[in-house]
């Protein structure tokens, strides 16, 4: 395969690209073709770097204006952007290129045009990769699973086919990162249906497209609403009837929910008691809350939320088992894990949008740490759970086991290896910051990007937990799934709710945070 780089010496014009195929030569005006969507990314790309030459593009589906676009831009220099298996679809367009003495490369879709790691630097040449902030495809690009040194632990097919298969699924916040895997994964197994719940427009209709186009088989419903809304929620679970339900739905920013309080109580615990009270209602036969490591002695307004968010589901799952046998008895479980790698505004996509602006990568503190684990093997271990059959009249708390933590210094360390750079540790006034862990690396010679030692946030911990303690800890019949044991609280659910309500409703963030900090006692706001 060709290869794509954009021009490294100072000396050269700027706005051409070194195109290295059988005939090497520079290009200034440069034919992207390829895939639709492959097309629309590099063309993206190459419009925001203005040291590039700006591009022409012709989708898949625009092929037939080849010849016309031939004639009218006289092209000196054309890329195809597809996957290796795809390029015998575009045969008969490089043909037509070649025969107008148009030097064709090919590239892999989103491999980047930025100067990674040039060569007169003597590093080695990494992955040439760029991530857009948000991106649906950003944890495709490199190999997250190397970066946190993690091999994903694979799900049980049979136990997950006996929940998913031939039933009813419904995935509230279907457009995040953690949603929309679940319903790629729940696809896949064959369900009857798959309602996808979003309250962003853009992020439900990509996420209903993707399913489109990969799982045409799959009775799908796309579902703009906001489960907040209560009255309207119980009317659109009543009409889906779903069978299993993942509540993916949350307000999940530390800093920013500092800053707005009452919005993570009404998304975070409003949201779940609104969607938890009509699955019940509507005889869902599993509800899975998507909880957080965060709702562990919480330092911040998120975590306080999610874990007020596990207390209502757990009391709900415990009441419901006080009314007559003849009634529709909802299983309800929750699942707390860790960071996922890649997902949107996460560090990875925030790492790649700043390579991008040449640095510096953001590091809140030199001894922070966290867990992780790939938004693929959460989304797979979340539905496993789902599959467990726990009769307990306690509504199980699952804990994900998300390896050792990682210092998050390591990891943008390892980011910025893998693209062929070396780190500087810098402070905010540009002072160099000693970091006695630092790997050895005499003898290496490699450009050097910033890491910006910014400081810790409001809410933000150094190290987090996953469960309270250790000896709370049960095993379930899948590695890497251990049960919490722990009592359950036994705050009086109705007065809780209550309490909620009027403190969502305060002008004072301070008033919000007063509440919640009474009502999680175990609380310690940094």
């Amino acid at each position: 395969m060709s290869t794509l780089s954009s021009h490294p010496e100072p000396t050269r014009p700027a706005s051409r690209l070194r195109l290295t195929t059988p005939v090497a030569g520079e290009v200034a005006r440069p034919l992207i073709i390829g895939t639709d969507q492959a097309v629309s990314e590099l063309c993206a790309q190459m419009v925001a770097l203005s040291d590039l030459p700006q591009p022409t593009g012709l989708g898949e589906s625009e092929l037939p204006r080849l010849t016309q676009m031939l004639a009218e831009m006289k092209p000196d220099g054309a890329i195809l952007t597809c996957e290796p298996e795809e390029t015998h679809r575009f045969a008969e367009a490089v043909r037509l290129l070649e025969q107008h003495a148009v030097p064709v490369a090919t590239t892999a879709p989103l491999r980047s045009l930025l100067p990674f790691a040039p060569a007169r630097h003597g590093a080695a040449d990494g992955s040439r990769v760029y991530v857009a902030p948000g991106s649906t495809w950003s944890s495709n690009r490199i190999d997250l699973a190397s970066l946190i040194n993690r091999e994903p632990r694979p799900i049980d097919r049979a136990a997950v086919s006996g929940l998913l298969k031939g039933r009813r699924v419904l995935i509230t916040g279907a457009g995040g990162s953690i949603g929309s895997e679940l319903a790629r994964i729940a696809a896949s197994f064959e369900p009857s249906c798959v309602a996808l719940m979003e309250r962003s427009e853009n992020a439900l209709f990509e996420i209903d497209r993707q399913l489109g186009s990969s799982f045409r088989s799959v009775t799908r419903r796309a579902v703009l609403h906001d489960v907040v809304d209560a009255e309207r929620t119980l009317k659109l679970v009543r009409e889906l009837r779903p069978d299993v339900v993942f509540h993916a739905a949350a307000h999940k920013h530390v800093p920013l929910m500092e800053d707005h309080p009452a919005h993570a109580v009404t998304n975070n615990f409003f949201g779940t008691k609104s969607i938890a009270d009509a699955s019940l209602a509507a005889g869902a036969d599993r509800f899975v809350l998507i909880s957080s490591d965060k709702a562990v002695n919480p330092t911040s307004v998120m975590g306080a939320t999610k874990r007020l968010a596990e207390i209502y589901v757990q009391a709900l799952h415990r009441d419901s088992r006080a009314t007559p046998a003849s009634t529709p008895r909802t299983r309800f479980s929750m699942v707390r894990f860790g960071n996922v790698l890649g997902s949107s505004c996460s560090v990875v996509p925030i790492w790649s949008a700043q390579l991008v602006d040449g640095g510096p990568l953001t590091v809140t503190d030199t001894r922070m740490t966290r867990y992780f684990m790939t938004i693929h093997e959460a989304a797979g271990l979340v539905i496993q759970a789902a599959s467990i059959d726990d009769p307990s009249p306690t509504a199980p708390v699952y804990v994900l086991d998300m390896g050792d933590p990682i210092r998050i210094l390591d990891l943008a360390r390892r980011f910025l290896d893998a693209h062929g750079y070396a780190a500087r540790l810098v402070d905010r006034d540009g002072n160099l910051v000693l970091d006695p862990d630092a790997p050895d690396e005499a003898g290496r010679v490699a450009q050097r990007i910033d890491i910006l030692i910014s400081g810790i946030r409001p809410g933000e911990k150094l190290h987090e937990e996953l469960a309270y303690a250790a000896e709370n800890l049960r095993p379930t019949p899948y590695e890497g799934i251990d049960a919490w044991a722990g009592t359950p609280c036994t705050n009086p659910i109705p007065s809780l709710v209550e309490a909620l309500s009027h403190a969502r409703h305060a002008e004072s963030p301070d008033a919000v945070i007063s509440t919640i900090r009474r009502l999680v006692p175990e609380m310690n706001r940094t």
